[in-house]
């Protein structure tokens, strides 16, 4: 930015204007005129009255019907009472003074016919709706001369984000304010010039006054479009610049070893590799021979065989001479990991030992947990080499953590760590080892080309042969006899051998609300919180108090009941676990401890309670903990929403299919932007505001291939410098390192 852009909102426009406007943190003229309309009113179009809500802050376009002063008996005073009507409904606007004479002039500019913009919170008097006091601008009148009011009234009219003390033609008159004196060579343009040429972009000023200041529908799309190929390619150059960071480094190659540990595996298989798996394995084993770090994402469906994907590109590692590490995020998930890579190797596992296979290495499990004499020994097989596979969680970064040779960094479910605790990681090895990010989050391409936009992707769409469809219901919280029946068909899946976990978004009732180890998803939106999809509800479901009633429950008579949730110690957990996957405690009341990783193929039966309390992604993932062994199984969904509620369209999405990447797409449909790119979308004043990757997919895609070329011609971007600025100006480092997810 320029001094000029950078200049506070103060010296150009006044402490007193300035102060409203920061509290929309709008503290500079580069934010006020980044600051965009969500939306246009044309002159002629009336706002539907109808729609608005008592308690809602609105700004409504409505002519107005009449105007009429009067002086009040009973407080003393005067008021003036105004009609304005959309042709159809109506709302009163009710202003108050001490003398008559001080509504006068509202009462002059409020005549019958005339069209404005009228704003304030909508209240309830006598069952009519009106504002009080409300803020308003006429159309055609409040302007310089007549010639500006004719104008004016021509124009589409920016809507801005706006506030009770900032209404939005006051947004607009300050952006009027700061951008009418601006050159071009006050706004120098991120956008190379040959690239905006040949595309047919107005420049960044043409782009601003396009969209404050627009003569016609078509002006403000065009500017907003060239607004937006800029934050496209602004992402998406910090990503390419990451690629081509990433590419220089060097790796140890761990090429495929014939007569090895993964020939081994394969052997010892119960079962056949899907096409997915060998044709994702024969990909990843190229990027292990190379020189070149790899880093690469896999994604797949609850279900889809990546922990096999992952354990054969260990092992080809381990083939190699090297070591692999595999970093989950909870302990719970880190020790299930451990167990299932065991089971799966066999006496491949037990290096050192009598009852080992030829060639046959080492799975060491490390946690903050552990004993002092079991946790030297963990670090001692790491930094020996004996452990070919060493799974943890964030304790692997600790310094005292060596590897003998580290080649090779499987993360799992990656977004539960920060960039900062994997790049540390990573540089443990020698030099950089390879990175095989795993998600079970299926993720829509275009969210995969703007988030994730320096990682290679692999995908696993394919189930493993055996694995059994989940059915899903919803089932409605107020019904009692169909509560009955989740607890009835509990119990049908107990006596049948199988197992039941039953989700609660809380630990205990003791508190309004309470933390968990898993953060509820944030795509549940406004109306995830208990209460707010309808009228007042119950206090949400709480693990301890559910356990304590089904104990008690006369249908689950003698039948264990287990707890989870992560005010645990970790040998509770696993003891809790190992009860549950016996049998001895064939029902497990959780928290979202057990959303990701826990494999017990018993598992049968899924009930979530307060289901409206999560996200789709979150509900999907909870449920791929049942249906993991060969019988059909069940999930239940209990919640409160009502029928046409956000909330229940999520539902009811997630009970018509399994398919994990539809849900996806579903769940962009739904929830807010800022949400689907996480921590890249949020706090910073300089996030994307006009991006949005369902709509924008095209435009991100060109914006890739505009990016590549330029960092390919000059990685240093010393040939576009207002370029290079953007990209420090919206990406400062935490964010840009959070949207390389290496």
């Amino acid at each position: 930015m320029t001094a000029r852009l950078e200049e506070p909102l103060a010296t150009v426009l006044g402490a007193r204007t300035a102060g409203s406007l920061e509290k929309l943190g709008l503290a500079t003229v580069g934010d006020l005129l980044r600051h965009y309309a969500r939306r246009y009113g044309a002159p002629g179009e009336l706002t539907p009255l109808a729609q608005l809500r008592e308690g809602e802050h609105v700004t409504v376009m409505a002519q107005v019907r009449t105007a009429t002063v009067r002086q009040m008996r009973s407080r003393g005073g005067a008021m003036l009472e105004a009609v304005v009507t959309d042709g159809r409904d109506s709302l009163q606007l009710t202003f108050f003074a001490k003398r008559a004479g001080v509504l006068r002039m509202h009462e002059d500019k409020l005549r019958p016919g005339r069209r404005g913009l009228f704003t304030g919170t909508v209240g309830d008097y006598r069952g009519r709706r009106q504002l009080t006091h409300p803020d308003y601008v006429i159309v055609g009148v409040d302007a310089a001369d007549e010639d500006q009011a004719l104008t004016e009234a021509s124009r589409p009219i920016p809507l801005y984000p706006a506030a009770a003390a900032v209404p939005t033609w006051r947004i607009g008159r300050a952006v009027r304010a700061v951008l009418d004196p601006l050159t071009e060579a006050d706004v120098p343009d991120p956008l190379p010039e040959e690239l905006r040429e040949r595309r047919g972009l107005p420049t960044l000023l043409e782009a601003l006054r396009l969209v404050h200041v627009p003569e016609s529908e078509q002006d403000h799309r065009r500017g907003r479009e060239r607004l937006r190929f800029e934050e496209a390619l602004v992402l998406q150059t910090a990503l390419a610049r990451r690629r081509a960071d990433h590419e220089a480094l060097a790796a140890a190659p761990r090429p495929a070893r014939s007569g090895g540990l993964v020939e081994a595996l394969d052997a010892r298989l119960p079962y056949r590799l899907t096409d997915g798996q060998r044709e994702v394995g024969a990909t990843i084993a190229a990027d292990l021979a190379r020189d070149t770090p790899m880093l690469r994402l896999l994604q797949g469906d609850v279900g889809a065989g990546k922990t096999v994907v992952a354990l054969r590109a260990m092992l080809q590692v381990v083939d190699a001479g090297g070591q692999a590490a595999l970093l989950a995020p909870t302990e719970v998930l880190a020790a299930q990991h451990a167990r299932s890579l065991r089971a799966l190797l066999g006496p491949l596992a037990d290096g050192g030992m009598l009852t080992a296979a030829d060639a046959a290495t080492r799975v060491t499990l490390l946690t903050g947990s552990q004993g002092s004499r079991e946790r030297r020994t963990a670090l001692a097989e790491a930094a020996s080499g004996a452990a070919g596979i060493v799974v943890g969680t964030h304790a692997l970064l600790s310094e005292t953590v060596q590897f003998a040779d580290l080649g090779l960094v499987v993360v799992d479910e990656q977004h539960r760590f920060g960039v900062e605790q994997r790049d540390a990681l990573r540089e443990r090895g020698r030099q950089v080892p390879h990175t095989l990010v795993m998600t079970a989050t299926p993720i829509p391409r275009t969210v995969a080309m703007t988030v994730f936009g320096d990682l290679e992707t692999s995908v696993l769409s394919d189930r493993p042969a055996g694995r059994q469809e989940t059915v899903t219901h919803l089932v409605p919280a107020g019904n009692a006899a169909w509560i009955d029946r989740v607890w009835a068909r509990v119990r049908e899946e107990v006596d049948r051998g199988g197992r039941a976990y039953v989700v609660c978004p809380r630990i205990d009732g003791d508190t309004e609300e309470e933390a968990e180890e898993v953060p509820v998803d944030a795509a549940a939106g406004d109306d995830a919180a208990a209460g707010s999809d309808g009228p007042a509800r119950p206090p949400l479901a709480a693990v301890l108090e559910v356990a304590e009633l089904l104990a008690g429950h006369p249908g689950l008579a003698g039948v264990g009941i287990g707890i989870m949730h992560g005010r645990l110690a970790a040998d509770e957990k696993d003891a809790a676990m190992a009860r549950f996957a016996s049998g001895a405690a064939p029902v497990l009341v959780a928290t979202t401890v057990i959303e990701v990783g826990v494999d017990v193929p018993e598992a049968t039966a899924m009930v979530i309670l307060d289901a409206q309390h999560f996200g789709i992604s979150q509900l999907h993932q909870l449920r791929g903990r049942v249906g993991r062994g060969d019988r059909a199984s069940i999930c239940l969904l209990v919640s409160h929403a009502e029928p046409g509620s956000v909330a229940h369209e999520r539902l009811s999405a997630l009970a018509a299919t399994t398919d994990g990447f539809a849900l996806a797409e579903k769940d962009l449909e739904l929830r807010r932007e800022g949400d689907v790119l996480g921590a890249a979308q949020s706090g910073g004043r300089n996030s994307l505001r006009l991006l949005r990757v369902v709509r924008d997919a095209r435009v991100i895609e060109e914006a890739r291939e505009e990016a590549a070329a330029l960092v390919a011609a000059d990685p240093t971007l010393a040939t576009w410098p207002a370029l290079a600025d953007a990209l420090t100006d919206s990406l400062d480092q935490d964010r840009e390192d959070f949207l390389s997810r290496s």
